[in-house]
């Protein structure tokens, strides 16, 4: 059975995201200068981000989030390669940081991470969950 999607608010989700958010800026600024970490790991923290947001207002099981997260990263990777081939330059600096100005491979392998590493989290909280006590002992 397909469930809906509806709208929610979960402040949780909104709590990581904002914290995920701090950390994907500190990246973006005061880590310039520290190469892979902060483009690949960036990357894959992107997509997680992107996640959390969704989660935060919509209510739905996970691979929907998590592949439209994935998709949003795609997105963004396809923006920069047609962006690349038809000699388009955003004007806007905080922009280009925030979107990236180059297409790479490496971008699409660290979305896909991130959306794996979502459905590793999700898993690992939905064990947690299950294992937790529902009722108080007596």
């Amino acid at each position: 059975m397909i469930r809906a999607m509806r709208w929610r608010f979960d402040p949780l989700s909104l709590v990581w995201a904002v914290a995920l958010f701090i950390v994907l800026a500190l990246l973006a600024t005061v880590g310039a200068r520290w190469g892979w970490l902060r483009s690949f790991f960036g990357d894959v923290l992107a997509v997680v981000w992107v996640y959390f947001v969704f989660k935060t207002f919509i209510a739905a099981r996970v691979l929907p989030l998590a592949l439209a997260a994935l998709g949003v990263g795609y997105a963004v990777e396809l923006g920069q390669f047609l962006a690349s081939a038809w000699h388009l330059h955003i004007p806007n600096r905080a922009l280009r940081i925030v979107l990236g100005s180059t297409a790479d491979w490496w971008d699409v392998v660290a979305y896909t991470i991130g959306f794996a590493a979502v459905l590793a989290i999700e898993a690992l909280r939905a064990r947690i969950r299950a294992v937790r006590p529902t009722t108080s002992a007596p």
